[in-house]
């Protein structure tokens, strides 16, 4: 094929399309991850906020580990069989299990869930240039074309000329919006197998999520 039709295709594309195609070719390839993160949730229904950070190991397709900082001690843990959320800091005395298969761990794998396959699973719109940080970013829009989706909208903050995610917003269907800003990402990190094992607690009850 002549690079011509290719480069038209590219010229048409809005900024936050380009964008989005950077996010997939450069997590297309990303097997293992380690980063950090800062996380704040706002409950509008109830003027709340409520601020978290943290550590986060992937293994794809279907493992992966958050470890609090702050809070110490709260963990979110798929090994491939469930997901175990375990957060003694609000809810003490009880982790809740739900197959790696559901709704509730899909949500969790952020990879997945904005650029697998994204320009069907979402209309796109441009939300403009961003700077977070120090880094300049292009903002996405994205609206699930599905009524089952986790969020009614999120937008993705990249950096374009890497691709790499930098900050998302997710709006939930309960009203909840999630802002999470990932301050370190390394791709294709050495982890721990151990790292996607979780062991209940002594005397921890285990609530079934389906």
């Amino acid at each position: 094929m002549s690079p011509f039709p290719l480069l038209l295709i590219a010229a048409l594309q809005s900024p936050a399309d380009q964008a989005i195609d950077a996010a997939v070719k450069a997590y297309a390839d990303i097997r293992t991850a380690r980063a950090t993160f800062e996380q704040t949730i706002t409950n509008p229904l109830l003027g709340s906020t409520f601020h978290s950070k943290g550590e986060f190991e992937q293994a794809r397709p279907n493992r992966f580990a958050f470890r609090f900082t702050d809070p110490k001690g709260d963990v979110i843990i798929c090994d491939g069989r469930h997901v175990w959320i375990y957060l003694p800091a609000s809810t003490p005395g009880r982790v809740n299990r739900a197959s790696c298969a559901s709704d509730q761990a899909g949500s969790l794998d952020i990879i997945s869930e904005f650029f697998t396959d994204p320009k069907s699973r979402y209309t796109i719109a441009d939300g403009g240039a961003a700077t977070v940080g120090e880094r300049r970013t292009h903002v996405a829009v994205l609206t699930p074309r599905s009524r089952d989706a986790d969020f009614v909208r999120a937008r993705v903050w990249i950096d374009p000329a890497t691709g790499a995610l930098v900050q998302f917003e997710a709006q939930e269907p309960n009203g909840l919006t999630r802002l999470v800003r990932i301050t370190s990402f390394t791709p294709n990190a050495t982890v721990n197998p151990r790292a996607f094992t979780f062991a209940v607690p002594k005397g921890v009850k285990v609530v079934e999520i389906r």
